[in-house]
Formats: C-alpha cells, sequence, structure tokens
C-alpha cells in the first residue's frame, strides 16, 4: 500500500541514527543510482544569512520573465510542501511520495539522514519536470551538504558569520572556507558579504572559480530608508536603473536583490531577463518570516532570526519602523544555538517577554532562556518583564492578551518558534471567525 506524505516523513525521521550526519559519500552513492542530473541551468545559494531571500527573488524573477523555475529551500515553516516549489506552487503530496519512494528503492542498504533522502527526492522531482532553471538553498554549510552534490552554473554565498559551529567551525574563516565548497572552477562565483573571509577568496583562487565579490564587481546605489523611492543595480557590464524596492522588507534586502541579479547577469547569455521582469519579479516576491509584518493591530512581527548575525539585522529593521509604546517579544531558541549572542541583540528593543519552551531533542526550555535573559538585563536601566510559558503557543496567546492595538509583537528565535506562532495566530483567527464569537469579545 502506497504510504501518506506524513507517513513516509515521519519514517525518514526515524531512518538515520543521527539527525545530521555531514559527509557526501553516502548520498552521491544513491544519487548515482538513481542517474540524477539537473538538465537546466542551477544556482545554489549558500550563506549564514540571507539564503531564503536571495533565493525567493531569483526565483520571483526568472518566474516573471516566463521561466519554468524550480525552488528548493529548508526549513519549511508548516508543510514539507514549501521546501519544493515549482512556478511558485509547493509539491504535490503524490508526487513527493514517488520520489520518495524511487530513492528508497535505491538506496539499498544505504543509510540517509532526513535532509538527503529529501534533498535527493527533490532534486530527482525537478530534473523529471521539464524545469528551464532550479534554485537551490544549501541546508547547511556548503562543501558537506547533500545539495552541493550539483555542480551549480552559479553558486552565491550570501554572508559568513558564526552559525552551527559545531559542524562548521567556530571562527569566520573555518566557516567560510566551508561555505565556498559550492564554488566551481571556471563557474561565477557570487560573493555578496562586504567583508568575506580570507578563506573563501583563497578557496575561490585556488579553484579558479571566477569570483564576483560585493564592491568590486556588483553593488547596488540606494539604501533601506530611501524606500518608496527607486534603486539601482551595478554589475560589471550591466546596470539596471529605477528599479522597486524588494517586496520582502528589511534593511538587508538591497544586498540581496543585487546577488541574486549579479546571478542572473552571470546567467544572461542562458536566461535573458527583461527589465520588466525584474521589476515585476522583485514586487511580487514572497517569503514568510523574514520580517514579515502582519496585517492588523497590534502589529505582528514574524522574523526566523535565530543566530547573533540575524538578530542584529532584525534590531536594525525594528529601529526603523516607526513609534510604538511597547514591544512584546515571542520567543523561544534551540538549546544547540547561541542564545545569549540573539538574546544581547535585540534586548534593547524589548518590553516584555513572552518565553516559550521549544520540544523536541534539541529544544531549550523556557527557564533556561529566561535566566539569560535575565543576566542579559541584569543592573540596566530599562528592566523588561519576563514570562515563561509550556510552549510557544501558550507564549503567543499570553503577548496577545497583553498587548494593545497600538503596540507590537515581535515573535522570533527560529523557524520551529514562528511555526508554532503561525500556528497559534490561525487558530485564535479561526475562534474569533466562529458565530457569536463576536458577540461573546463583546459581551
Amino acid at each position: 500500500m502506497t504510504m501518506l506524505l506524513a507517513d513516509w516523513l515521519a519514517r525518514l525521521e526515524r531512518l538515520h541514527p543521527q539527525a545530521i550526519e555531514m559527509g557526501l559519500d553516502r548520498v552521491r552513492a544513491v544519487a548515482q543510482r538513481l542517474d540524477l542530473a539537473m538538465h537546466c541551468p542551477t544556482v545554489i545559494v549558500a550563506g549564514t544569512n540571507g539564503k531564503g531571500s536571495t533565493c525567493a527573488m531569483l526565483a520571483s524573477v526568472l518566474r516573471a520573465a516566463g521561466y519554468r523555475a524550480g525552488l528548493y529551500t529548508s526549513p519549511h515553516l508548516l508543510d514539507f510542501n514549501e521546501r519544493a516549489r515549482i512556478d511558485g506552487v509547493p509539491a504535490r503530496d503524490v508526487d513527493l511520495v514517488a520520489q520518495f519512494e524511487a530513492v528508497e528503492a535505491a538506496r539499498g542498504g544505504t543509510s540517509l539522514t532526513y535532509f538527503e533522502f529529501t534533498t535527493l527526492a527533490v532534486l530527482r522531482l525537478f530534473a523529471q519536470a521539464g524545469l528551464d532553471a532550479a534554485v537551490l538553498e544549501v541546508g547547511l554549510g556548503g562543501r558537506l551538504d547533500a545539495v552541493n552534490l550539483v555542480d551549480a552554473d552559479v553558486a552565491i554565498v550570501t554572508s559568513v558569520d558564526i552559525d552551527h559551529v559545531d559542524y562548521l567551525g567556530a571562527t569566520r574563516d573555518a566557516i567560510g572556507w566551508e561555505k565556498a565548497h559550492v564554488y566551481r572552477a571556471g563557474q561565477p562565483a557570487i560573493c555578496c558579504d562586504p567583508q568575506p573571509p580570507a578563506s573563501l577568496l583563497d578557496h575561490a583562487a585556488a579553484i579558479g572559480a571566477d569570483l564576483w565579490r560585493f564592491g568590486p564587481d556588483f553593488s547596488y546605489e540606494g539604501s533601506a530608508e530611501q524606500r518608496g523611492q527607486q534603486w539601482a543595480y551595478v554589475g560589471r557590464n550591466l546596470r539596471r536603473s529605477g528599479l522597486p524596492y524588494p517586496a520582502l522588507r528589511g534593511t538587508n534586502q538591497l544586498l540581496n536583490a543585487a546577488g541574486a541579479l549579479a546571478a542572473l547577469e552571470a546567467l544572461g547569455e542562458r536566461l535573458p531577463v527583461s527589465q520588466q521582469a525584474v521589476r515585476h519579479g522583485l514586487l511580487t516576491v514572497e517569503l514568510p518570516a523574514r520580517f514579515q509584518v502582519l496585517p492588523g493591530r497590534p502589529t505582528v512581527i514574524l522574523d526566523v532570526a535565530h543566530n547573533p548575525h540575524a538578530a542584529a539585522v532584525l534590531a536594525a529593521n525594528l529601529d526603523s519602523m516607526g513609534y510604538f509604546p511597547t514591544t512584546h517579544a515571542v520567543f523561544g531558541m534551540l538549546r544547540d544555538k547561541d542564545i545569549a549572542g540573539v538574546i544581547h541583540r535585540v534586548v534593547p528593543h524589548i518590553d516584555h517577554w513572552h518565553v516559550g519552551a521549544t520540544h523536541g531533542p534539541r529544544g531549550a526550555a523556557a527557564e533556561d532562556v529566561a535566566q539569560l535573559l535575565r543576566a542579559a538585563t541584569e543592573g540596566s536601566i530599562r528592566q523588561p518583564s519576563i514570562s515563561t510559558y509550556e510552549s510557544v503557543a501558550d507564549a503567543c496567546r499570553a503577548a496577545l492578551e497583553h498587548a494593545t492595538p497600538d503596540d507590537r509583537i515581535l515573535a522570533f528565535g527560529s523557524f520551529l518558534t514562528v511555526a508554532d506562532v503561525m500556528r497559534a495566530l490561525r487558530e485564535s483567527t479561526a475562534r474569533c471567525a466562529q458565530p457569536g464569537a463576536q458577540s461573546e469579545l463583546r459581551g
């Protein structure tokens, strides 16, 4: 009997003894048995932060130009199908199940992690879909990530900062070296980091990659403070003026957009893209939970920032917003992350912390996070309140209860945190939509 997608996903979580095991030998062996090959121009995107936004903008512009584009990202927020999109539409359960069955038949006795197994399935789905282009987001690092099986026509490294130190190293040089391995000899290698570590530059030079550096080779003219006006992309041999600001909010989105347009410039002979397609793609791009401001009152902001670098960008984005009398944070993180480093970047902006426990093998107890918050605010003039809850959903409900219509609520800390908040908000909206709910609220 054919298994349902949910059954497959539950099985894959138990298939390998470790959630993460770096290395390409096992996954490459299964890919060879599948005779897996991409038949279209492919862009791989690695980096500490900014990968998702860059991938989303690339795919959006390619779709606007009339190309059939595949987009692979991870992790997902609510549904696994979000990870594999063709022409902007999430893959169907039946199509994913068919690819899972193919990978299972090919792997034999080879054990694969959840990410390795599902990556092979999505790559095979894309290989059979008649795509004009594929955009693939690296899961972790670059050198030993399953996505790096693909020899990309263009590779992008968005940023290099400290994260995943247990797997990538504790310095920018070590991490940059790992990420630089998505580059290929003789192929365009886009680096969006304004100050890349020497290890990245050295590796690109050693393999003979065609390195495009932000600043010398491509850049942008404009600033986040000029939203509502226009900006310009300046490339090696191409200038695009009069561009609209991306629909994605945030002070770093012009940098991400410039990296995406540099990749498209590098692919210009194979995938020509008109100015109108660039404009439309930037205006219509969508990516949940990257400084996503939800409509309604109080203002609710969703952001998956889960490392100090991303938290610093989040803090700058909060500064750029208008005045709010009070800011509530719905917060939860994984215990293998730099929780104290994230708190340090954002704590000056928060009046009330609603801390929820994150569950699973990597989950952090709410009280452990609260202790780090107390340490970060000890002796400061501004003393925020700190409350703990058994779940992120409970923390979200408490924030909604205590916030006034003029306040703002920031939900951040991890993909799991934001996903739990999205579910809680959906349930709250559904309850309010039930017959009699409004009269009960008024009563």
